[in-house]
């Protein structure tokens, strides 16, 4: 087994507590807190646009930097279902990345969708797991009370990893339980909810892409592409869920897709100095 020396991690978090519940969760896992670092946010809320992350990262050198969730650290005048404004924040990061040598984990929630391919189901642009080199899923090992299963749907460095299981126990807290076979199917789909064919996909993706509003056809096509969707599939799809493709205005001469009115509804989306601290 390769020993790697410990290092630091900044760890920002919107989704609980550092004292009443991170700290005690880290405590209990066996971690050494004195390595674990936050930025406080008592006075000013951090963005991933924010020269304090810069800076928090260029005075800790962390292995491991943690955006928990990624939605609450874009920024009020952002929305994460519109490209062009995250891509800018992900290039940001991931130059920050490699200048600095770390990791950067980003935690996202998934959308509602009971099909399609687990690539699209994060909320948010397509772009955001684009942007990503690796893009894990966890979710409930099916009938198994305490169990999760952990499964890769993106590696763009090397071949997938296997699915990886882990217990979270109330008596015996956080374990390991080796690899698995289950797939990315099993993990985000219950058996009576198990994705349909590939023309469900192709429409769950269609339904994600144009829910903020019409789109470039040109853009949509090459999103399906790199998420393995056939482009007859995807034309049929399309031929279910939208209007005729228009043209652009002027010079625009683009064609544009968008969803037919009855499946707009519902279709909204769900919207200098740093001061560090330990987590405990």
């Amino acid at each position: 087994m390769v020993q790697i020396e410990p290092g630091n991690v900044l760890f920002q978090t919107a989704e609980d507590g550092l004292a009443d519940t991170i700290s005690w969760r880290l405590s209990d896992a066996g971690a050494d807190q004195s390595r674990i670092w936050v930025v406080d946010e008592s006075y000013q809320g951090l963005t991933l646009n924010d020269d304090r992350l810069r800076t928090a990262i260029e005075k800790l050198r962390p292995r491991l930097v943690v955006i928990d969730p990624l939605q609450a650290y874009l920024g009020a005048d952002r929305d994460m279902h519109r490209a062009n404004e995250v891509r800018p924040l992900l290039a940001r990061l991931n130059l920050l990345a490699g200048e600095y040598k770390c990791a950067i984990l980003l935690i996202g929630h998934q959308n509602k969708s009971t099909a399609g391919k687990g690539i699209y189901r994060g909320l948010g642009s397509i772009d955001i797991a684009a942007a990503a080199r690796s893009v894990l899923v966890v979710g409930e090992a099916e009938g198994q009370r305490h169990r999760r299963a952990m499964v890769q749907i993106k590696s763009s460095l090397a071949p997938k990893g296997r699915a990886q299981l882990f217990d979270l126990d109330p008596e015996t807290g956080f374990a390991w339980a080796g690899p698995s076979d289950l797939s990315e199917d099993e993990v985000l789909y219950p058996q009576a909810e198990r994705r349909a064919p590939a023309r469900k996909e192709a429409e769950a993706f269609l339904l994600e892409v144009l829910k903020d509003g019409r789109r470039r056809g040109t853009e949509i096509e090459r999103e399906a592409t790199e998420l393995g969707i056939a482009h007859k599939t995807l034309r049929k799809a399309r031929e279910n869920l939208c209007k005729r493709p228009e043209r652009g205005s002027g010079s625009d001469m683009a064609w544009y897709w968008e969803l037919a009115p009855i499946y707009k509804q519902g279709q909204e989306g769900q919207q200098g100095q740093v001061a560090l601290f330990h987590t405990d």
